[in-house]
């Protein structure tokens, strides 16, 4: 593929309250951090042009709020998204043990749901010394369901362009192959059953 061939891919934030998600996308799309932020309610969306394998992507990304009340309207937005950020914040523990719920949400949302469906796990907020999450743990957890892991800080721009990244390319991969896969079906010819072919 080259520059000239573009790619728009659909890509979701989603993590509990207070995370920083607003804050790891804003440092990603517009290099700025603040200290605060209104809460997200239901979603806004952000857009970044990135070229990533001699691919332009357009990324869509869909920041979505983080309140329980707000659970059934975020998961609506799942429907179509190429890819998706769980974050947390690594100061707050049950912000990383809400990971297994949202995770599961996300895949019982994305239709076909599938194992493959891109992923990234972000613990945020390095920076702030009252850490409850070892790093260990959080590895451990991602390792088992096979999803990249990144210690981020949006405040101090610490390792979000590569998490953004990366979850970029492997949705790309994915976009790929589910392109690959229907056009390999859509021209496949399947050989005439021979009991069924009469002789002239």
């Amino acid at each position: 593929m080259n520059p000239q061939k573009k790619v728009d891919l659909k890509l979701i934030i989603i993590g509990a309250l207070g995370v920083g998600k607003t804050s790891l996308l804003h440092r990603f799309v517009h290099k700025t951090f603040y200290e605060d932020y209104q809460t997200t309610l239901g979603a806004s969306i952000l857009s970044k042009i990135i070229i990533l394998d001699d691919t332009t992507l357009k990324l869509q990304i869909w920041d979505t709020g983080g309140q329980e009340r707000f659970r059934s309207v975020v998961s609506t937005f799942y429907k179509g998204s190429d890819g998706c950020i769980l974050a947390f914040d690594v100061t707050d523990l049950e912000t990383f043990e809400a990971l297994e719920t949202w995770r599961d949400d996300v895949l019982a949302k994305t239709i076909p749901m599938e194992q493959s469906y891109p992923m990234v796990v972000l613990g945020n907020k390095i920076d702030l010394a009252d850490r409850q999450v070892p790093q260990e743990v959080a590895q451990d957890w991602c390792k088992e369901k096979d999803i990249p892991y990144f210690e981020v800080s949006a405040k101090n721009d610490i390792n979000v362009v590569q998490a953004f990244e990366m979850l970029a390319s492997r949705a790309l991969s994915r976009y790929r192959s589910v392109l690959e896969n229907h056009l390999t079906d859509s021209i496949k010819l399947s050989p005439e059953d021979p009991s069924k072919s009469s002789c002239c």
